[in-house]
């Protein structure tokens, strides 16, 4: 008998069970429905979301402090000293530019979006977007490559800073090189130069 009854008890159990489950389906069939239909549709990201890193190279005076607070080393940065005679522009925020940057590139695959690089920058010319779709199949296209000087550009302020160096150097070597002026003789009447420091003044013998 406890058989029998035991055996009815689970087809209960079954269908108490289903019962609970189709009624959360059931309410769900008469609500409008909230799935987001990505990729047509997509949600707005929050303002201070981290995703792909941006550089506007214009901006940037190429002091490397982004690239010194990367903790995976994922940004390469190399500069081109400019000569007095180049001008190379202001940034927006009315820094001088002082130096020309050919390389600027950053390998997003090692980025970890911690936002580290973006923060000492002083003219913030590097920044997070809300972009977070940049996958790729080949890896290489994942390194992204910010300067804009082509390859006769950075010939040009290479050969430049060299000869300024040259000249600079030949100036300096020439300045060593030239005679010192003799030193003008003694005035008549003057007292003689003592070495070892300057001379000790008689005192008056006053009388006892």
């Amino acid at each position: 008998m406890s058989e029998v009854r035991q055996y009815f008890n689970n087809i209960w159990l079954a269908l108490f069970t289903a019962a609970i489950g189709m009624k959360t389906t059931i309410r769900h069939l008469f609500t409008s429905a909230v799935t987001i239909q990505y990729p047509d549709v997509k949600l707005k990201l929050p303002e201070r979301a981290r995703n792909r890193l941006y550089v506007n190279i214009d901006d940037c005076i190429g002091c490397d402090q982004c690239a010194m607070a990367c903790p995976v080393d994922c940004i390469d940065i190399e500069t081109i000293k400019g000569t007095p005679d180049q001008d190379l522009g202001v940034t927006s925020t009315g820094q001088k530019k002082r130096l020309h940057v050919p390389v600027f590139d950053i390998d997003i695959a090692k980025c970890c979006y911690c936002g580290l690089c973006v923060y000492p920058c002083p003219t913030e010319c590097i920044m997070m977007t809300d972009v977070y779709e940049f996958s790729e199949f080949d890896r290489q296209n994942l390194n992204y490559h910010y300067s804009r000087m082509s390859t006769e550009e950075i010939t040009v302020a290479r050969e430049k800073l060299r000869k300024a160096d040259e000249e600079a150097a030949a100036k300096k070597a020439a300045a060593a090189a030239a005679p010192k002026p003799a030193t003008p003789p003694p005035a008549a009447g003057a007292p003689p130069k003592q070495e070892g420091g300057a001379q000790e003044q008689a005192k008056p013998n006053n009388p006892s």
